[in-house]
């Protein structure tokens, strides 16, 4: 059982407890779920080289925790888990993906409406059945039916930042099979969208046979849709399929331009060869029956007349003309990035402390982390008040003489993620806030306002002098919450006009701001930041999904100001802020 399966069941663990009012057990099974998502090994690779003891040694796993652990690694469940689900059967984890529906919701719908899963929740919503139901009424129902359409609209496609690294680990694989030359994943991983329906796999190999044999032996592999000679899909236990398609040397440039898409780019690429008397498919560009491009995707474009255009552009949303005029954008890197903007520590609802995160930024090549814990108003994640928030300024200035006294030229800066309140005013008093390096603000609260008094709420925290970053702006979870209403233009038009900072949230289910808004903050130059959300130290290597999303939008380095040094960030922030004192 690997560590996303592990991590599922013990963040169902925290639903079924809270539904048993257990709310201590299920903050602590929530915080473990949470801490092996950024773990960064397999807990049954720590387990099998040394047992319980190596899982005890994992900051936040105690004893009960690494006997379920145990106990799902040996038998795929646990005693307290099975006794939960006889008690509770219901598909916990489907009916919390719709929007309003909470643990308690779960519980009075099984114990007044026998619900057992989203099927069941839609029937009786649509029957005017919940409203009768205490606490619920007319418009939970109305929202609990506009959720269900939301999720049923996401169908069975998957995050991809989270379900990246079992792909990757896949590819890593096939790489080692003896006869493979080369593998690339193609499709919407290659493109880097936000959500994906399937994987498709590339390799050049001199043993196709003897390559699909091997294909379907992986542990990835539920069971195998179709077998042939040059190509094999199978079903893998993350809940998608996946295609390995056996190209030669000569068409691998063409395959690889072809299924990595889009189709829409596809029908533009084929109608611009159609013009020049050519022809474009899977195995090469041919003028009559001479193939004239294949080997290489770059020589497929040059023959076409275009720049190169990078894999996450691919949408037909104009880089067809901006290739042909030679003004596609130089894209930000995914390695330019030099600080991290916000990060939370074990001060509030993170799982490291403040220097172990510094320490993982480091080795990870960053220059600066801003440590960003949550304020008073979320008293859920245990927010800082102020007098709380000038200890922790303390620690920092403490942190920052041990890296000088070490000759490290890595810097933590002190920050906060407050809370916009209902009116637009922060949680935190002004005399703080001008204490603190950046200032970050996020909704967390009040998401049902309307799109006038939601834009206005925000609007006033832009113009609050103290705020430097809008954290993930519009608040959606991708397949979960579409996020609040917003007037964009006129956010937009504030944020440029104030300096605020709009954050690319990089935590795979949020990406916020999405691609399309990046583009657009991009071409009116406001200044964006591209920032983990870490609540672990492995959630930093987050950033990936960040700079992905970046890309898709058309955003250059100049566009970003963590992907500069930490005097020209700090420059780049409202306040223009000093570092002198750094």
């Amino acid at each position: 059982m690997n560590n996303r399966e592990i991590s599922k069941i013990l963040y169902e663990m925290a639903a079924l407890s809270r539904m048993e009012d257990e709310e201590f057990k299920a903050r602590a099974y929530e915080r473990v779920s949470q801490s092996i998502d950024g773990l960064g090994r397999e807990l049954e690779d720590v387990y099998g080289k040394k047992g319980v003891g190596g899982l005890l040694e994992i900051p936040g796993i105690g004893k009960n925790i690494a006997g379920h652990i145990t106990s799902l690694i040996e038998k795929g469940t646990f005693q307290e888990y099975k006794i939960l689900k006889k008690k509770i059967p219901v598909d916990v984890l489907g009916l919390l993906q719709v929007e309003g529906v909470g643990p308690k919701n779960v519980k009075a719908l099984w114990e007044n409406l026998k619900i057992k899963n989203l099927d069941d929740l839609e029937i009786a919503a649509k029957r005017k059945r919940i409203r009768e139901l205490e606490n619920f009424g007319e418009k939970t129902e109305e929202k609990i039916l506009a959720g269900i359409e939301f999720v049923r609209k996401s169908g069975g496609r998957k995050v991809l930042g989270l379900i990246l690294p079992e792909i990757r680990k896949m590819e890593e694989e096939i790489k080692k099979f003896p006869d493979v030359e080369r593998v690339v994943i193609a499709g919407s991983v290659r493109r880097r969208r936000e959500t994906i329906g399937d994987v498709d796999i590339l390799v050049v190999g001199k043993n196709p046979k003897k390559i699909m044999d091997q294909f379907i032996q992986l542990s990835e592999v539920d069971h195998i849709i179709a077998k042939g000679e040059k190509k094999t899909s199978v079903a893998l236990k993350i809940g998608i399929n996946s295609d390995l398609r056996v190209f030669s040397e000569d068409e691998f440039g063409a395959a690889l331009n072809y299924f990595t898409g889009s189709q829409a780019h596809n029908i533009r690429l084929r109608q611009i060869a159609k013009e020049k008397g050519l022809k474009l498919s899977e195995y090469g560009l041919f003028k009559g029956k001479k193939k004239i491009a294949g080997k290489t995707e770059e020589g497929i474009y040059e023959k076409l007349g275009l720049s190169y255009i990078e894999p996450e552009l691919r949408e037909d949303a104009g880089e067809i003309e901006a290739a042909q005029e030679g003004k596609l954008p130089r894209l930000i890197g995914y390695g330019d990035l030099k600080g991290d903007l916000q990060i939370q520590t074990d001060w509030t609802d993170g799982h490291h402390s403040i220097w172990e995160m510094a320490t993982y930024a480091m080795e990870e090549g960053l220059e600066y982390i801003v440590i960003t814990d949550h304020t008073k108003d979320l008293a859920v994640a245990g927010g800082s008040d102020e007098k709380r928030l000038l200890e922790q300024m303390g620690e920092i200035d403490k942190l920052n003489s041990r890296l000088k006294k070490e000759k490290k030229k890595f810097r933590i800066l002190r920050g906060a993620e407050t809370n916009i309140l209902k009116d637009g005013s922060i949680d935190i008093d002004d005399k703080t806030l001008a204490k603190l390096d950046v200032v970050g603000a996020a909704i967390h609260k009040n998401f049902e306002l309307s799109r006038k008094e939601q834009t206005e709420r925000v609007i006033k925290t832009m113009k609050n002098p103290h705020v430097d970053i809008i954290f993930h702006l519009t608040t959606r979870v991708i397949g979960k919450r579409r996020g609040v209403e917003l007037d964009m233009e006129r956010i937009f038009e504030v944020a440029k006009q104030t300096g605020t900072v709009l954050e690319i949230d990089a935590f795979p289910d949020r990406l916020d701001i999405a691609a399309q808004y990046v583009r657009i903050c991009a071409e009116r130059g406001i200044k964006m930041s591209i920032d983990s959300d870490a609540h672990a130290k492995a959630h930093i290597d987050y950033l990936e999904h960040g700079i992905a999303e970046a890309r898709r939008g058309w955003a250059q380095k100049k566009d970003i100001i963590n992907a500069h040094s930490l005097e020209k960030m700090l420059s780049m922030l409202k306040g223009k802020k000093s570092t002198g004192k750094f």
